[in-house]
């Protein structure tokens, strides 16, 4: 074991490979950068893996899982530094036990390692911390995945989202122009005509344009 990881016997679960080339096929689609996507600090507060064995996952790599106790140690760690107060301030220990229903020294060894934790612990604290159920117990694969699978659905509604915008536009001569040229192209290319009568009439034809449109009343 290297820093609480078996490097033997760890495989990268078929659901993730499977999910990330379904969110790249999505951001290719968008144009969604992948570095955002992927981007593994961001995939790390999600998730809970480490950064490092994020990027070995994402290579098709096998990075070694922790036992249980260490992984839930790791990212209840993360929790700690990531979940902040409204103050910007680390949740204190009592703080925790309060509010996941357990004592001071239960919240105490856990925290330090002292004690495993049982499914309930980790319930608790999840609901504490208001992170999925799995968060703090999941293999690193399978978080990955999870993480994955929730930029995949922001994906899918932003493709949902663009293209009932392209079939408002379809019947729309007004959001068709819009969507074709935005209002600074139809300023722009209105600037190059030579003279200001050649400007009025690109005035009232618009004007012409948005009396004869009958936008439904919100």
């Amino acid at each position: 074991m290297t820093d609480g990881y078996e490097v033997t016997g760890a495989t990268v679960t078929a659901a993730l490979p499977a999910v990330a080339s379904r969110v790249t096929a999505l951001a290719d689609r968008l144009g969604v950068p992948h570095a955002e996507v992927f981007d593994i600090a961001r995939l790390s507060v999600a998730c809970g893996v480490p950064e490092p064995v994020i990027g070995k996952l994402l290579s098709g790599h096998p990075a070694g899982e922790p036992d249980v106790q260490a992984r839930f140690l790791q990212r209840l760690d993360l929790l700690r530094r990531t979940r902040l107060k409204p103050n910007g301030r680390k949740y204190t220990q009592q703080e925790i036990a309060d509010g996941a229903g357990m004592s001071r020294q239960q919240a105490g060894a856990l925290i330090n390692g002292d004690r495993r934790p049982t499914m309930e612990h980790c319930d608790a604290i999840q609901r504490f911390f208001r992170v999925h159920a799995g968060f703090l117990t999941a293999e690193d694969p399978e978080a990955l995945a999870g993480a994955l699978q929730r930029t995949e659905q922001e994906l899918l509604q932003k493709l949902a989202d663009r293209e009932r915008q392209a079939a408002a536009a379809a019947d729309d001569p007004l959001e068709r122009l819009l969507q074709d040229h935005g209002v600074r192209g139809i300023a722009w290319r209105a600037a190059q005509l030579p003279t200001d009568q050649h400007r009025d009439k690109v005035a009232e034809w618009l004007d012409m344009l948005l009396e004869s449109v009958q936008r439904p009343e919100s």
